[in-house]
Parts: structure tokens; C-alpha cells; sequence
């Protein structure tokens, strides 16, 4: 089970990485944030079950900045957009 929460933190960062960087649409970047926080979820899981403080706290940091994101490019539009 541990090994499947780290592949799917793993893939889902990658994912979201390329969809956040690649700047295609605020609807995929919206998007690419919304995968970024499941991503979050699973490294924190993970480092719960694993014992990694270290982890647990750059993503539960990294969990709110993606949480942000989502708020900003899927439920707050901009007047421009």
C-alpha cells in the first residue's frame, strides 16, 4: 500500500508539474493544481506512515500553495480572464 501512495504522489506531481509549467490555459493550470493537491495528500500519507516529519511539513506547506492555486484559477476568475 505504501508503495502504491508513493507511486501515485510520484505520478501525479509529474502530471501536475507539466500542466502547471506548460501554461496552456488557466483551466489546465486550475487543473494542474488541483492534481498538484492530491499529490500533497499522497506525500503526506506517505511520510505519515513512513515516519518523515521533513516531508509531512514541506507538503502540508506545499498542500495550501496548491490549494491556493485552485482557488485562484478555478473559483476565482479574473476580471482580464
Amino acid at each position: 500500500m505504501v508503495d502504491i501512495i508513493q507511486w501515485a504522489a510520484t505520478a501525479t506531481g509529474i502530471v501536475a508539474a507539466i500542466m502547471v509549467a506548460g501554461k496552456f490555459s488557466a483551466r489546465i493550470t486550475g487543473i494542474g493544481f488541483l492534481i498538484f493537491t492530491v499529490s500533497s495528500i499522497g506525500w503526506i500519507a506517505f511520510a505519515a506512515m513512513k515516519g518523515e516529519p521533513p516531508l509531512a511539513i514541506q507538503n502540508s506547506v506545499l498542500l495550501l500553495v496548491n490549494l491556493f492555486g485552485v482557488y485562484r484559477y478555478m473559483i476565482v476568475k479574473d476580471a482580464k480572464a
